[in-house]
């Protein structure tokens, strides 16, 4: 997708409905992390596809795992963050590195579906989910789920004031 902003909509919506099984500052991340890909091949101007090794399912592996661990000692900090928004949350490895490759995995996924030059299975060359559904239906998916995500953090956050009002502190 151009640039990502459409791949935060399905992050938010996954984060939020497996908090705090997951980490939800690394899936947001990990959903976007990719499209440094095609920003490197554009601004270097690159003689190569928008959408290469980074976006195959062992590029996305390899991201995932390199991306948890460079997350893992920030931890504190991305939990702090999300803390503001209302989502108290102590992550531990086994909380980032499965958020890190659920966001580069739908990245790949739902990219997949848009552009002839991937090859998600890579070393396997070819693209067997390209225009299997129309490109404005993937992105008419990511806007939804982005809303029902922002939904389903609204009901996460009513829900906690509510039970934190009833035991007497609501801003617990």
């Amino acid at each position: 997708m151009p640039f990502t902003p459409f791949h935060f909509g399905p992050a938010l919506f996954i984060g939020v409905l497996l908090f705090p099984y997951i980490d939800f500052a690394t899936i947001m991340i990990a959903s976007v992390i990719l499209d440094l890909e095609p920003l490197a091949v554009i601004i270097f101007d690159m003689q190569m596809p928008l959408h290469a090794f980074f976006h195959t399912y062992l590029g996305a592996t390899i991201v995932a795992i390199l991306l948890s661990f460079g997350i893992y000692p920030l931890r504190k900090y991305f939990n702090e963050l999300v803390s503001f928004f209302g989502l108290k949350q102590k992550s531990s490895f086994r909380h980032i590195l499965p958020a890190s490759i659920i966001g580069t995995y739908s990245h790949v996924f739902l990219d997949s579906f848009l552009y002839i030059e991937m090859n998600p299975f890579f070393p396997i060359i070819g693209n067997p989910f390209v225009d299997l559904i129309a490109g404005g239906l993937v992105y008419n998916l990511c806007f939804s789920l982005g809303f029902l995500g922002f939904f389903v953090y609204l009901l996460r956050i009513l829900l906690n004031l509510r039970v934190n009002k009833i035991e007497g502190d609501a801003f617990e």
